[in-house]
């Protein structure tokens, strides 16, 4: 088998310090990419790395290879970074009592050495079909949670849902569609929507106009034949011919200047394109979609837009509404970022605290939904614990201005003191206890409940 199609296969991580069990185990386990380590730190590393679903773990690992806690250490390690994985722990080490312990701290299945190769291959088999069935489950659930809907756009709001259903409705129909809307509201995302949800067999192309050099901006949307201008070496197609069957999505229409405002409508009216250099006219069935977060009515009012290809264009506007318009969503986005940045980068992040509920409902969100990623993303990279603050999303203020109860605004001003107190104390726990008038066990319970770390 070749090294690619062994990278194919599914993941299956051996934690055997015995290297001749280790061999064996590699040798029965053909049908797997088998990982192997022989010791908890290596084990971790490989988990962090390869993120396998299955992972065997014998007990008795160096430096305790005659006993059984460097296993149990390294069994509860990978359920904490890695709950969903399916752990098959193997020992002979006091069977009974190692069984029970070890299904008690979440391991998937346990099996009695000396290990019989067959017996263990089933139960391997079992734990990544379940795994899979999980896994599958999980991704279905979250797509009915957060509202998932044309292709993948997250959404709870009854105003979004009116968008995704106009989409959804025009996706089969030829005609041009303008999405007006704020920048970050998802514009392209839409775009694609429509194309996916339609019949057309070819590309989806996206430009953005207002990217690229006026002076460009031609030769990318038409292509040019070779020697048109200094430079052109060769004959290029343009992105109007490459979405040739398909949807070419205009991103940001309004800032396309008016000389070549006539020659996209020439396009629009004829369905025909010429390249810059060339005399030859192409025919092209292309899709139009486009966008624009300016005031494109204004612009055909004032003349900096003309309305005749604002009609070629405009068959069917949709108006998409900024996320302090959808009700609900920020909330129900945020999660879902959470979980898809947490999952990239490895963090322990899996929750938003009462403050973080508080400001992510209190904040405006200018710059949409975009701005919205970008702070769960930096969140989950600054987030200390399993949960994420007011202070990971740099929103204290707006957790402040609007709380959701009496709780919330407590665990905002103790999170606080004991954070003032530590750096005062500079880390030190009887300091910073002493610093706030309470015990060590009382500051103890407190740093736990709030996942706060010295």
């Amino acid at each position: 088998m070749t090294e690619t199609a062994r990278k194919q296969l599914p993941k299956l991580l051996i934690i055997e310090d015995d290297a001749g069990l280790q061999r064996q185990l590699r040798w029965a386990y053909d049908g797997y990419e088998i990982l192997a380590a022989g010791d908890r730190e290596e084990a971790i590393a490989m988990l962090r790395a390869e993120e396998p679903p299955v992972v065997t773990l014998d007990l008795g690992l160096p430096p305790d290879p005659d006993g059984t806690s460097e296993g149990f250490a390294t069994l509860e390690t990978i359920l904490s970074l890695r709950p969903d994985t399916k752990v098959i722990v193997a020992s002979g080490h006091g069977a009974r009592e190692s069984m029970l312990r070890a299904i008690a701290l979440g391991a998937w299945d346990f099996y009695q050495k000396p290990i019989d190769i067959d017996a263990l291959g089933l139960i391997v088999a079992r734990a990544f079909h379940v795994h899979a069935l999980e896994d599958e489950n999980r991704r279905l659930a979250e797509r009915v949670e957060a509202g998932a809907v044309l292709g993948g756009m997250i959404t709870g709001a009854p105003e979004m849902l009116k968008v995704t259903r106009t989409i959804e409705r025009v996706a089969s129909a030829d005609v041009s569609v303008m999405l007006l809307g704020a920048s970050g509201t998802g514009k392209e995302l839409l775009a694609r929507g429509v194309h996916d949800a339609s019949k057309r067999k070819g590309q989806f192309v996206a430009i953005n106009c207002a990217a690229i050099p006026e002076t460009l901006l031609e030769s990318e949307l038409f292509g040019h034949e070779k020697g048109a201008f200094t430079g052109a070496v060769k004959t290029t197609e343009g992105k109007i011919e490459l979405a040739q069957g398909g949807t070419l999505f205009l991103d940001e229409i309004g800032d396309v200047p008016l000389p070549l405002q006539v020659k996209l409508l020439r396009f629009l009216q004829e369905r025909v394109i010429e390249r810059i250099g060339g005399r030859k006219p192409i025919a092209v069935d292309t899709r139009v979609v486009c966008a624009t977060h300016r005031d494109i009515d204004a612009m055909v009012a004032d003349g900096s837009f003309r309305e005749d290809l604002y009609y070629r264009l405009a068959e069917i506007v949709v108006r998409i509404p900024s996320l302090a318009e959808r009700p609900g969503d920020a909330g129900l986005l945020a999660r879902h970022f959470l979980r898809k940045y947490a999952a990239q980068m490895g963090s322990a992040a899996r929750s938003f605290s009462p403050d973080a509920l508080a400001a992510i409902d209190a904040w405006s969100w200018p710059g949409n939904v975009r701005e919205l990623e970008n702070r769960v993303k930096r969140a989950a990279i600054m987030a200390e614990g399993k949960t994420v603050t007011a202070a990971d999303l740099d929103l204290e203020t707006a957790a402040e201005t609007e709380l959701v109860n009496l709780k919330a605004a407590r665990e905002i001003a103790d999170r606080r003191a004991i954070r003032h107190a530590l750096a005062r104390a500079e880390g030190n726990i009887s300091g910073t206890a002493r610093l706030l008038g309470i015990s060590r066990p009382t500051l103890y319970d407190l740093m736990k409940s709030y996942d706060l770390q010295p």
